[in-house]
């Protein structure tokens, strides 16, 4: 695995991509960040050390306001703007792109996914609400990324940006138990940390693997 930097102009400032490359890759998994964090977060972490070994290759992409070393994120609408600019690059390679992110950024990927083509979605501890403002529904992103194309979500099962049971029909996550919206576990849970990101990158190997374009190469490792 490789992480070769890419800078990209956009209108709301430079970003950055890192590419995370497969040898023989079959499609790209776009993945932006969260509005408390970077591309350091554990589960994007985990997928791009994982997933170029299966086929597919893993682009980690920083938004303009976190390239810059702002500390807040813009609004949704700037956030967009940056990702739509992006996408030329992400889509450079020629191959499928998954859009996807955690947090804020997989509602940017789901807010975006019909306009750009992307071939799937993936999003990761979406904030289906405001902690303890349940009827602050985000679920029409959710909904309007589900009926442009392929949609996985991967929660936490404590995360109190929606818990998986509050989730529409249709849209019910993979959960990882006891898990919060950081994907981390506390001690006295079932599962060890390490555990917990192997569900959660197996089951994104998973999905990418039903999906019609053969995003993960047929034989490649799942464990």
């Amino acid at each position: 695995m490789n992480g070769e930097t890419e800078l990209v102009v956009t209108l709301p400032g430079q970003a950055r991509i890192a590419w995370h490359r497969a040898n023989r890759p079959r499609s790209v998994l776009a993945l932006g960040h969260g509005a408390g964090g970077g591309v350091e977060a554990r589960d994007l972490v985990a997928l791009a050390g994982t997933l170029p070994e299966r086929g597919v290759s893993v682009a980690l992409v920083e938004q303009p306001w976190r390239v810059a070393g702002r500390k807040v994120a813009p609004a949704p609408r700037t956030l967009d703007e940056g990702w739509r600019a992006l996408w030329p690059a992400l889509a450079a390679p020629g191959l499928p792109v998954v859009a996807g992110g955690r947090s804020a950024g997989a509602r940017v990927a789901c807010r975006t996914a019909a306009e750009l083509g992307a071939a799937a979605v993936l999003a990761l501890a979406f904030p289906l609400h405001p902690p303890g403002r349940p009827e602050r529904s985000r679920a029409q992103e959710l909904v309007g990324a589900g009926l442009a194309c392929p949609l996985l979500v991967v929660q936490g099962g404590a995360d109190p940006f929606g818990r998986p049971a509050e989730f529409p029909e249709g849209y019910k996550p993979v959960e990882v138990p006891s898990a919060d919206h950081a994907f981390k576990v506390p001690a006295r849970a079932g599962l060890t940390q390490e555990a917990a990101l192997t569900l959660l990158t197996d089951a994104v190997t998973d999905w990418l693997a039903g999906l019609g374009h053969a995003s993960v190469r047929p034989g490649a490792p799942t464990g």
